[in-house]
């Protein structure tokens, strides 16, 4: 499975940096993973896929619990999507799908660190490892 995390926002805090580093590369071992950072959203447009799932993540009232995100994953790969693209910081992006993190506000660095996380405990959900060392 490709995840591309597009994330628009001007800056984020290098230790949100180190953060999403470090679970980028725990989840290299279950899927490919590419974060784009964009400074406008106009950039935006010309890097996204005709092809991928898109996933808008924004305030809604939908979320998912961990189990929920994990079948969801598993359930995109098994029907044969194994392109998806995550947006974070836009609001105006054609997509298939808008789930939020919180309902509450918070900056795109710590929104971005939950998501990958998220992602990362998904795919140990999905094959059965445990979460925790």
């Amino acid at each position: 499975m490709k995840l591309t995390v597009y994330i628009i926002n001007e800056k984020i805090e290098k230790f949100y940096l180190e953060a999403i580093k470090e679970y980028e590369k725990r989840l290299s071992r279950y899927c490919t993973i590419k974060l784009i950072y964009l400074k406008r959203e106009d950039q935006l447009e010309k890097k996204l896929s005709d092809n991928s799932y898109k996933i808008l993540i924004a305030n809604t009232k939908q979320s998912l619990s961990s189990e929920e995100l994990a079948e969801k994953i598993n359930d995109l790969g098994v029907s044969g999507t194994s392109d998806i693209s995550i947006i974070i910081g836009s609001e105006n992006t054609p997509f298939d799908e808008k789930l939020t993190m919180s309902q509450m506000d918070m900056d795109t660095g710590l929104k971005t660190t939950i998501l990958i996380e998220q992602l990362y405990r998904a795919f140990r959900i999905i094959h059965n490892h445990p979460y925790h060392k």
